[in-house]
């Protein structure tokens, strides 16, 4: 009950704002204006050069296809976000819809982002169902990406 009318509570009083043309910077990123960057909130996408291993255990470039699937969830449709709060960098922190389909769950869906840092119910079992049906990432073995950026920092 809590968790409903603190959301009822967000829709009513945080803002939103529909993005016309949006650029995919990378599987959790989007980018509105050249000042305006906005971070899907709770989930983290492998990183643009971050490699992953398929069920063979072959190498392949999964931050380019966390990427891809998130152009294709947006490419030539209305991205509707809902700011919820600023990331340390000053990036809206936001969950983006593409008609009612939610940009955040759809990526743990598919497997290109792992829940990050959140608790929330919905963002845990869209990964529990990609894990499950070993899709995305899950096909196979990779490093979180938070892990990844943190042992590859200049």
């Amino acid at each position: 009950m809590k968790k409903i009318l603190l959301s009822i509570l967000a829709c009513l009083f945080l803002p939103n704002f529909a993005l016309a043309s949006v650029r995919v910077l990378d599987g959790d990123s989007l980018r509105l204006s050249k000042k305006e960057e906005i971070r899907l909130i709770g989930i983290d996408a492998p990183e643009y050069k971050q490699k992953c291993y398929d069920s063979q255990g072959n190498a392949y470039d999964c931050g380019e296809k966390a990427k891809k699937a998130l152009i294709k969830l947006v490419k030539g449709k209305k991205v509707t976000c809902q700011k919820l709060k600023k990331d340390i960098y000053k990036r809206d922190l936001s969950e983006c819809f593409v008609g009612e389909k939610s940009l955040n769950l759809e990526m743990l869906k598919q497997g290109w982002a792992v829940v990050y840092r959140s608790k929330d119910e919905r963002l845990l079992e869209a990964q529990a169902y990609a894990k499950e049906n070993k899709l995305g990432m899950w096909q196979g073995k990779f490093m979180k990406p938070e892990l990844w950026r943190a042992l590859n920092r200049k």
